[in-house]
């Protein structure tokens, strides 16, 4: 439907905008639009001709919000009562700030309050809206558990005629500690308001559906009503560009000087492209860590300079002030500046940072999911397309390089992605872990809420029936025994059975800090005969004997003193390390899967640029080199390379399963290798594997070094740890297909 004006009852393909309230409908012509979309078109009648939980996936800038706003406004707007009527719940304060502003002049056509609630807002702001609760508030999982643990006593009255929580970006929770906070947050909630309340999840990005359902509503994903947007989006201009990196010869005094020169020959290569294609528009740079958001930027601004032009480039990522962050998305959003922020994550959620023309991603992108949602930031008006370049560093070849190097993993990943991204695919989220950090968090907040609690009762509130329903009664009593040691002081109990917070407990809750279950990745420091090295964020598993990335340098693993973030090294013999799989990431099995079929295909994508054609013919060349083609295991120099085309966590799980039976394994990707050791010592491990039961999870996980990854670990003991960690982070069930793979037995399922 095309007219020019607004909708009503005689346009024939739209029923549902005369559903609307007068409000509502009054706001929509204000705004002047000539149709609603048609997610809008489904969503309308979903909301308010039934109770149903509904999911709401359309693409970003697909006009999600209002799809659900609408008839919640319309349905809310004139209900009785005393509390407020709808909550949104979104991962980000600045998200909330930015719907904050797009809620409330139509809220205030229909005479509904509108409140922000997130620790950027004012006491005296919260005070009023808790004196008179009525409307809409929009807050963060974190300011919701601190509503509850400070003022427990008020929450039935506050929500008693609630009547829709609605929760934005709901990928972002699925398989995360915060979406089981989240999970266990919403059950608080109707538990106190004794009813069950209608939940609406808004998503631009979704593997699985139906997982996502489950999630929504955690027993009763069946009956959650899913509406996908019809609508394609805007047309994709995408291309995958290839840069090379020459090698030193490894052993020479001039090797890391050497090394850094070759990074920055193209780093600069590639900032003068970005430089070239995104001057005078408005764009997002994905640059990965911190460190290269940094670099870049740097880069970018003496390009400026260079030329004698204004600044349009500007970092952007976590560690930077909140004023300098606000600067750059308001500049952005505004339009009035060419502007681009290179960036880590930090924009890859669904600011409204108004029309971006480009993005750009250096490096290759560890999820479909991610990839897809930060295309979806370009292309957001319906004349533009949505344009993204990905920029993908290999080293040059040459007959000392780690075989994900010469294979050109990076690139082949890189491609693999964008073929499933055509295909409509991405990553199912994993909701099967335990989250036992978030528990423990959970069991404190539960018992500041009501002033203290059974242990009978928190069971049955938060695992019995609530969001840790996969928490067996045993190990939620370790959790207990755990919080009250000695040595923690977290809960104590009364003489009556009451769990109390303990000392400890009750600084740790009364602390802002409380209320976030995750923190960022921490920092170990590196030590090597007792002189420090340095500090590396480590994302994957620490196993003595294995090799780490560290400076450019390959180093052998000799200790972890997990509680001290501490990791002891000796310079390792093994030649260039590769620059593929030194980083964490998880990678999906159909990712790992992907990238093979690259290799066998002959096909070369019409989204490569020259160089990274070229560079994929090598890849290719490469794998028929190394015999991958016939042979999922290679012997080269002593040391030993395992193919099993599998994903991170099930490649995580074999490692382990390898350790334990004797050989020396570090990860690299989608490769596993054995230091030291021949193929046929691996090969005689991995027949011990195939035909025998899946690997206890437990044991495995207890050899693990680093096993402490979550905020409330610390508090648990190495047991309880493992538990958790086989349960979070190990596939026991996929090491014996996966050795039948590698032996060259027929494809399994894994």
């Amino acid at each position: 439907m095309a007219t020019s004006s607004p909708p009503s009852s005689s346009d024939q393909s739209s029923t549902a905008f005369d559903r609307l309230s007068e409000p509502v409908r009054r706001w929509i012509w204000q705004k002047d639009w000539r149709e609603l979309r048609d997610i809008q078109e489904q969503a309308i009648p979903a909301i308010l001709d039934t109770e149903a939980d509904i999911i709401i996936a359309a693409a970003t800038a697909g006009g999600k919000t209002e799809a659900a706003f609408l008839p919640i406004i319309s349905r809310v707007a004139d209900a009785p009562g005393h509390g407020f009527k709808a909550i949104y719940i979104s991962p980000l304060k600045a998200l909330i700030n930015d719907q904050f502003r797009r809620l409330d002049e139509l809220c205030e056509l229909a005479e509904l309050p509108v409140y922000r609630w997130h620790g950027d807002v004012s006491a005296s702001s919260k005070a009023r809206a808790r004196k008179q609760p009525d409307g809409i508030v929009l807050i963060t999982p974190e300011s919701l558990e601190a509503l509850f643990v400070r003022r427990g006593a008020e929450v039935a009255a506050l929500f008693s005629t609630l009547e829709f929580v609605v929760i934005d970006e709901l990928h972002a929770f699925i398989g995360q500690e915060r979406g089981k906070q989240l999970q266990s947050l919403l059950h608080r909630l109707e538990a106190a308001t004794g009813r069950l309340v209608r939940r609406v999840g808004l998503s631009a990005t979704l593997g699985d559906m139906g997982l996502a359902a489950e999630f929504l509503r955690p027993g009763g994903g069946e009956d959650v009503v899913i509406l996908e947007s019809a609508s394609g989006g805007a047309t994709v201009h995408l291309q995958v560009r290839g840069y090379e990196k020459k090698n030193e010869a490894p052993g020479s005094d001039n090797d890391a000087n050497a090394d850094e020169e070759d990074d920055l020959f193209y780093m600069r290569q590639i900032a003068g492209h970005v430089f070239e294609t995104l001057r005078g528009k408005n764009g997002l740079v994905f640059a990965g860590s911190r460190a290269n958001v940094e670099a870049y930027a740097d880069l970018l601004r003496q390009a400026s300079e260079k030329l004698g032009v204004p600044e349009e480039f500007f970092a952007h990522h976590a560690n930077l002030s909140r004023t300098h962050r606000e600067f750059v998305e308001e500049r952005l959003k505004e339009g009035k500046l060419p502007t681009s922020a290179v960036c880590t994550s930090t924009l890859e959620l669904g600011i409204d940072i108004g029309a971006v023309e480009n993005v750009a991603q250096i490096g290759a992108p560890w999820t479909v999911a991610s990839l897809r949602q930060r295309l979806g930031r370009s292309g957001r008006r319906g004349d533009k397309p949505a344009v993204i370049r990905l920029y993908v560093p290999e080293r040059q070849l040459s007959d000392d390089l780690h075989p994900a190097d010469r294979l050109r993993c990076q690139l082949v990943q890189t491609i693999a992605m964008v073929q499933l991204l055509a295909r409509r695919w991405c990553e199912p989220p994993r909701v099967d872990a335990l989250h036992l950090s978030t528990l423990a968090q959970q069991v404190l907040a539960v018992i500041a809420q009501y002033g203290g609690i059974t242990a009978a009762r928190a069971y049955e509130l938060l695992a019995k029936r609530g969001a840790f329903a996969a928490v067996s009664p045993d190990v939620f009593a370790g959790i207990l025994r755990a919080l009250g040691d000695e040595q923690n002081r977290l809960i104590e109990q009364a003489p009556d059975g009451t769990l109390l917070l303990g000392e400890v407990g009750e600084r740790i809750v009364d602390h802002y800090d409380f209320y976030a279950v995750f923190q960022s990745p921490d920092e170990f420091r590196v030590v090597c005969e007792e002189r420090e090295l340095g500090t590396l964020p480590i994302l994957t598993v620490l196993v003595p004997d294995m090799t780490i990335i560290f400076s450019g340098r390959r180093w052998q693993v000799i200790e972890v003193r997990d509680r001290e973030k501490v990791v002891v090294v000796s310079p390792s013999r093994l030649g260039v390390p590769p620059m593929f799989g030194g980083e964490g990431g998880d990678m999906h099995d159909v990712v790992a899967a992907e990238m093979r079929e690259v290799y066998l295909s002959t096909d070369v994508p019409s989204f490569l640029d020259e160089t990274a054609a070229r560079l994929l013919g090598e890849a290719r060349g490469e794998f028929d080199r190394l015999g991958l083609r016939r042979s999922n295991i290679v012997e080269i120099d002593g040391d030993t390379f395992l193919f099993p085309w599998a994903g991170s966590v099930a490649l995580g799980t074999l490692a382990l399963a390898l350790k334990g039976s004797g050989l020396v394994i570090s990860t690299r990707g989608v490769v596993l290798e054995a230091d030291r050791t021949p193929a046929d010592k691996v090969v005689a491990a991995l027949r011990s594997f195939e035909q025998a039961p899946a690997p206890d999870a437990v044991y495995l996980a207890l050899t693990v070094g680093n096993l402490i990854h979550e905020k409330y670990d610390p508090y648990l003991p190495r047991e309880l740890l493992a538990v958790g960690f086989a349960s979070d982070r190990m596939r026991p069930e996929a090491v014996p297909p996966l050795a039948q793979r590698l032996l060259g037995q027929a494809e399994p399922e894994l």
